[in-house]
């Protein structure tokens, strides 16, 4: 009697782990895209999101944002993100768009070392209700910094990494690069890079990115990003 009971629970227990282990494996699915030669998961999965060729598009919900507050009274991380585990140099551009309905809706590129140490590179609705340039460094605490405006519903975006430091451009054209910010950063080893989507004070926020390129060198030129 004990030892069928034994058993039945040795049963019970392993059936648990797979089924754990094949719904850890569902929801880390690898994504493609064609033109980024490294598999992509979501690190926080969207309402809805389709992949055209070298085009993305990602659905974010209500109050979905990636931001730590200097005054400490709002942190915040549960934006949808498509990520993927980079080469040590590279260059990542993308076409960003969406329609700005909301205050801080927006689309941006994330590289993301740990949950406390990340740069988001944005596109968003600013608190004037403009389209805006913005780059969200945190470490600990975000370093919020508003730039360029923008006239169009569509901006191009450049980010790239030599060694420890990143460097941010960005173009109306997708031909024409003005650097945003060249900073140090330390990207530690696993860390990753990918596409976000948020609506902090919408119901939601469709961004799509297209134009999507990578490639895996070393910038030698900062200020023309080449």
């Amino acid at each position: 009697m004990y030892r069928q009971h034994f058993n039945r629970m040795i049963i019970v227990l392993l059936t648990f782990v797979s089924c754990t282990n094949a719904t850890s494996a569902q929801d880390k699915q690898a994504v493609k895209i064609p033109s980024i030669p490294h598999p992509l998961y979501w690190d926080i999965k969207p309402v809805t999101y389709s992949i055209k060729g070298n085009e993305l598009f990602i659905s974010a919900g209500e109050k979905t944002d990636m931001f730590r507050d200097p005054n400490v009274t709002y942190n915040t991380d549960n934006a949808p993100k498509l990520m993927f585990m980079p080469d040590d140099d590279f260059v990542l551009v993308t076409s960003i768009e969406h329609r700005f309905v909301n205050k801080w809706d927006g689309g941006a590129i994330v590289l993301k070392s740990d949950s406390l140490n990340w740069v988001k590179f944005c596109f968003e609705k600013d608190y004037t209700g403009a389209r805006r340039v913005v780059s969200v460094v945190t470490k600990d605490i975000s370093d919020d910094c508003n730039s360029v405006e923008i006239k169009s519903d569509k901006v191009f975006y450049k980010i790239a990494k030599a060694g420890n430091v990143i460097t941010l451009y960005y173009s109306e054209t997708g031909a024409k690069w003005f650097l945003v910010r060249h900073l140090q950063f330390d990207a530690r080893k696993g860390y990753t890079v990918g596409f976000l989507a948020q609506s902090p004070t919408g119901k939601k926020c469709d961004v799509t990115f297209a134009n999507i390129k990578y490639e895996a060198k070393k910038i030698k030129d900062p200020y023309l990003g080449e």
